[in-house]
């Protein structure tokens, strides 16, 4: 048996039958007699009794990294991003820890409530939110709602006089901070479509005509940069030009605002080589940034909050393939294709996601050869792993696992090709329960009624 933890050596990517620590639940993920097992379940048992594709939750994972943020934020409002992930179960888990919750969507917030989570704990976001979902949240007594748009601050107004209610609200400020991260997940630019922009004056606007409305509670001020964002200096000077905003407001208010949001999208290692700050170190920096940006504009330091998501559920979980055929193309590449692809995870067509896969069900000493993990899909873009090694005697049957995709992963899933969404697994102590069931194809043709 051999069991990769914390303090395992790094492995080269060349070796498939590695298991990388940094990119698999920690302590959790090792080989048994060749097979793959995490939370105490060979990822063959579940192939078996669930089938593959299929998503791997290790809930174990899942709590410490809830933990550990817990801890090192102490003195901040901790709400999980359920974009990355959630489901009933998540919710529960995320309310047993101490964290708060956001959400974005109606059906975000109706689940979370669904699962008993505490309303007051739950930030509702979103940069176009419906009548429906505002009244939603008044009506259950969301602890925070973001304010995206002037249109958004005159609907809610409207709805808050109507039912004589005052909510919590914050205002996005669109900072201008271009993250080193893909395009479609860079969200404190100028061109983007997200919140007020600061360098426009339109934050100040917001801020301006909610007091003077004096309808809604405002709270402070809310920044999100982006996603996958893997150092600190981005959130530093997005969190810079936040506080001097705060200044800049303060006399416009005649008082501080006491809270400040500085957001998510801190990032995960999903290749050996990436390097991801834990959280001590992000709670370190950024406590820092603040208090240092404060100090020289004279204000008291707020109440902060940040919303963690990737960083919590992603390492969490791995999904499992089924090797379905191989195409070797002298002098390029070996082709492996599986029984999933871009309807079970997207983000490498999408954001140029980059992942690593290992055989799951076997242990191997042929060498390693090039291969490039593609799916089932009729779309040339439908790859999960551009570029790795696999061993030379990879046969069709083999298992496959991808490590790191608990995030955006099942949360991005789609029926394309009509494809039904693999089931969501969570292990824990070696057992597995089915957490989120997998789809049939009556589920989608039940909606079809043409």
């Amino acid at each position: 048996m051999t069991t990769i933890g914390l303090d395992a050596p790094d492995v080269a990517r060349t070796d498939a039958n590695a298991l990388v620590p940094t990119i698999w639940p920690r302590g959790a993920a090792r080989r048994e007699d060749g097979v793959v097992t995490v939370g105490g379940v060979a990822l063959t048992e579940i192939a078996e009794t669930y089938g593959t594709p299929a998503y791997v939750f290790d809930e174990a994972e899942f709590r410490a990294r809830c933990a550990d943020f817990r801890t090192a934020f102490a003195d901040f409002d901790i709400y999980y991003a359920g974009k990355s992930f959630l489901c009933r179960a998540v919710a529960r888990i995320v309310a047993e820890t101490g964290l708060s919750l956001d959400v974005c969507t109606e059906g975000e917030l109706r689940l979370a409530l669904s699962a008993g989570f505490p309303a007051q704990r739950i930030v509702l976001h979103g940069n176009n939110k419906s009548a429906t979902e505002l009244s939603l949240a008044v009506e259950h007594g969301v602890g925070r709602i973001v304010l995206d748009s002037f249109d958004e601050v005159a609907r809610l107004t409207e709805l808050a006089r109507e039912q004589g209610v005052r909510p919590a609200v914050l205002v996005r400020a669109t900072v201008g901070v271009r993250p080193d991260t893909h395009d479609n997940i860079a969200t404190a630019h100028e061109d983007q479509k997200f919140g007020f922009s600061v360098a426009a004056g339109a934050a100040r606007r917001a801020v301006e005509e909610i007091a003077a409305a004096d309808v809604l509670d405002l709270r402070g001020l809310h920044i999100h940069l982006g996603s996958q964002i893997l150092g600190t200096r981005e959130f530093e000077v997005g969190a810079e030009r936040a506080v001097v905003l705060l200044k800049e407001l303060s006399a416009v208010l005649g008082g501080e605002l006491p809270e400040l949001s500085l957001g998510g999208g801190f990032g995960i290692a999903y290749l050996p080589e990436h390097q991801a700050l834990p959280a001590e170190a992000l709670a370190a920096r950024l406590r820092g940034t603040v208090e240092r940006a404060c100090a020289a504009e004279g204000l008291r330091v707020p109440r902060l909050a940040i919303e963690p998501g990737r960083a919590i559920s992603g390492p969490s979980g791995c999904t499992i393939y089924r090797v379905g055929t191989i195409k070797h193309l002298p002098g390029l590449r070996t082709y492996v294709a599986v029984d999933g692809g871009m309807s079970d995870n997207i983000r490498p067509p999408l954001y140029d996601g980059v992942y690593t896969a290992v055989i799951a069900d076997r242990d191997s000493a042929a060498p390693g050869m090039r291969v490039r993990v593609v799916g089932r899909h009729c779309d040339a873009g439908d790859v999960i792993v551009r570029d790795d090694d696999l061993p030379e005697d990879l046969r069709v049957g083999d298992l496959v696992a991808v490590p790191a995709t608990g995030a955006y992963c099942r949360s991005l899933s789609n029926n394309f090709n009509h494809v039904p969404r693999p089931p969501v697994v969570a292990v824990a102590d070696g057992v597995a329960r089915l957490i989120i069931r997998g789809e049939t194809f009556d589920d989608l043709f039940g909606l079809d009624v043409g």
